[in-house]
């Protein structure tokens, strides 16, 4: 389902600032040979990230999802000097693909990459997070924010990308298992009242949350 027009995407994009070399690189690449491509950010939410994270500085960043590692190096670029971003992937192959691009990125030493189950590595990271992006599978989403949102500093962000679920979401549409582990996601921080959010319709949905 088309949630923003087309020719709104396309115009948006053409007045948003280019992508790094690099950060091109990765799309193109993950356009002429990942079977999901469609998964990637993209420049206009890559850059919507990279701002954010420029707007907060962070010390210390979480990624759940890596993918191909776009997303990644666009939030790495706000980091505060001596910070740290942390990103776990579940697939091998998008792990291998994103340390690539990594390794030859400013950031070198500022991002680690941890593969695996990403509640249990969530778990383990002994860190406060100024910022936290999900993007993993959408059935995770609910277990990943309570997870997490102990670990996030007071008025630190998290972001949860596709909260629209390629409309899924929207009334008089019949969502799949994934549609309604988006739907019961939504509902459940809807109730909240330890966090402020805000959603925006941008590409799938992209939710900002402040703890507060």
């Amino acid at each position: 389902m088309e949630i923003v027009n087309h020719l709104a995407e396309a115009y948006a994009a053409r007045y948003t600032s280019s992508e790094s070399p690099l950060i091109a690189e990765v799309a193109e690449h993950t356009l002429a040979h990942h079977p999901m491509h469609h998964m990637l950010s993209g420049q206009v939410q890559g850059k919507l990230l990279e701002m954010i994270s420029w707007m907060i500085r962070p010390a210390r960043i979480l990624e759940v999802g890596t993918f191909t590692g776009y997303s990644g190096l666009c939030m790495a670029a706000g980091l505060a000097e001596g910070g740290q971003l942390h990103t776990i992937e579940l697939r091998e192959a998008d792990a291998q693909t994103a340390r690539q691009f990594f390794d030859r990125s400013p950031y070198k030493q500022q991002i680690f990459l941890h593969t695996g189950d990403a509640a249990q590595i969530i778990d383990r990271l002994d860190e406060a997070w100024d910022l936290v992006f999900i993007d993993a599978d959408k059935t995770g989403y609910l277990h990943y924010f309570n997870r997490v949102l102990p670990k996030v500093k007071t008025n630190g962000f998290i972001l949860a990308d596709n909260v629209l679920f390629h409309g899924e979401v929207l009334p008089g549409n019949v969502p799949g298992k994934n549609g309604k582990a988006i739907q019961a996601f939504n509902d459940a921080l809807r109730s909240r009242t330890d966090i402020e959010r805000v959603l925006l319709p941008m590409r799938d949905g992209l939710l900002l949350i402040r703890k507060l």
